[in-house]
């Protein structure tokens, strides 16, 4: 009997990843009933990663009451694995960009304080290990507002600071971590972070990824100020200094926060997931990976999903198909080691039609036989 590992990533706008693999599972079920086919949901970091990891590990979803990136009340939610002690948390849930509409995108009113209530839900139901993905944030606040729901206190020159969003940051002159919550002392921390951007400077934060949010250039240079000014607030707290620490300035500086105050190790999503779904276990014994995206070009090799997907299994002697709804560069993807790339659009097929899911699901069944009809270097059973 053959065994196939499915780990291919949402095409983002059509499919989940859970749906594209199951489309998939079921082509390869028609064509070799005997072969053993294992789906393993995937995401890279970003929006997705949670219902990812909570169907990889065979887990459930909780649900409760948080605040949106504007302070206003939701309904949001977060994973626990399989393991029943592992929380999951996708800051997007609560402090995520499609909270909002795009009038109301400004990074210098929203806050992380939702995802800071996330963790604490999770906390107060005993929870002590956190997986936590930071793509998708709607916020530039430098992880206070999740500070102070976790318990912490803001002080200003006047006072207490009650107020949300990265107009606060420049404003801070210190941080009481008295009233942390105490469970946070027992409680380990990854973080999902996929960009390398530093806290502050030309790479960092504001300049970067701010104005997406709805930052103006004069509040770009209101931001980058703030931040800098929190880099020493926040070692005089900690004693970290995250100036130069990669990722730092992921989520509007939220991945610096959780580096500093809460010790978390910064991690590419990919490999979190890999790791939390034991990646390397289920690759014993199978004959071939089949992994994907949405597009697949010279980029994917910058240490996107399939990239890492691949690698893996090269180390393991196992080949790689890479499936996408678009294809580029495909020789330097064959170079970097995948078996084949098989686009799974055709190419006279207008994008708005490939991008019908039903349309999308026939075009990857297709692409499945396709691929098993032309290939005759790996065999199947």
């Amino acid at each position: 009997m053959s065994k196939i590992i499915l780990a291919i990533d949402s095409f983002k706008g059509c499919l989940s990843s859970q749906e594209a693999e199951n489309c998939a599972a079921e082509e390869i079920r028609r064509l070799f009933p005997a072969c053993q086919v294992c789906c393993l949901p995937v995401a890279d970091g970003g929006e997705g990663i949670l219902e990812a990891l909570v169907h990889a590990t065979g887990g459930r979803f909780i649900y409760c009451s948080a605040h949106d990136p504007l302070m206003r009340p939701i309904t949001a939610r977060y994973g626990i694995a399989g393991d029943g002690q592992t929380a999951i948390i996708e800051m997007a849930q609560a402090s995520g960009l499609p909270l909002l509409k795009k009038s109301e995108r400004n990074p210098m009113k929203t806050t992380t304080y939702g995802t800071g209530e996330l963790i604490r839900h999770a906390l107060h139901r005993g929870l002590r290990r956190f997986l936590i993905g930071i793509g998708g944030s709607a916020t530039n606040d430098a992880g206070l507002g999740m500070l102070q729901a976790l318990g912490a206190t803001l002080f200003t020159s006047e006072g207490i600071e009650f107020r949300q969003g990265g107009e606060t940051m420049g404003t801070i002159t210190s941080i009481d971590l008295s009233g942390m919550d105490k469970a946070l002392e027992a409680s380990t921390f990854t973080v999902a972070c996929d960009v390398s951007n530093s806290f502050y400077g030309t790479n960092g934060a504001a300049p970067i990824f701010a104005p997406q949010k709805g930052a103006t250039p004069e509040q770009i240079i209101c931001l980058e100020n703030g931040m800098r000014h929190l880099t020493k607030i926040f070692f005089h707290a900690t004693q970290t200094d995250i100036s130069s620490l990669p990722g730092a300035g992921a989520a509007g500086g939220l991945g610096g926060a959780l580096h500093a105050f809460l010790h978390a190790r910064l991690v590419p999503g990919a490999e979190l997931l890999l790791d939390a779904v034991n990646f390397d276990s289920q690759l014993q014994q199978a004959d071939l990976v089949i992994t994907g995206e949405g597009k697949a070009d010279a980029q994917t090799l910058m240490g996107k999903l399939p990239a890492r997907i691949l690698k893996h299994a090269a180390s393991a002697g196992i080949p790689t198909l890479l499936i996408a709804g678009q294809t580029a560069d495909k020789e330097a993807l064959l170079q970097a080691g995948f078996a084949d790339i098989v686009a799974v659009t055709p190419p006279d097929m207008p994008l708005d039609e490939a991008m019908r899911p039903e349309t999308a699901r026939k075009n990857i069944r297709n692409a499945i036989t396709r691929f098993f009809h032309e290939t005759n270097h790996i065999k199947i059973k």
